[in-house]
């Protein structure tokens, strides 16, 4: 594999890490609706159920991305040099 592969494959990896972390905080987002219906639904309360949602897929989103880059920090066969 080249080095420009090794790359594309971590930085693939890393894209998913933070979609798949940002669709469960869109999901952890519309659960407020069931556990506090009166502030957050998707009548009157569609405003604060829309930023919890967004809020909560952002936070996710770089949760996941901050434990993909511990599992992999840079990509494989990538070398840093001193100047």
């Amino acid at each position: 594999m080249s080095a420009w592969t090794n790359f594309e494959v971590w930085w693939r990896g890393m894209t998913a890490a933070g979609i798949a972390g940002g669709a469960n905080g869109v999901i952890t987002g519309f659960a407020a609706v069931g556990i506090d219906p009166q502030h957050f639904n998707l009548q009157a309360g569609l405003h604060a159920t829309l930023s919890i949602a967004g809020v909560s897929a952002l936070m996710s989103a770089i949760i996941g991305v901050a434990a993909y880059l511990k599992q992999s920090p840079l990509p494989q066969g990538a070398v840093i040099r001193d100047p």
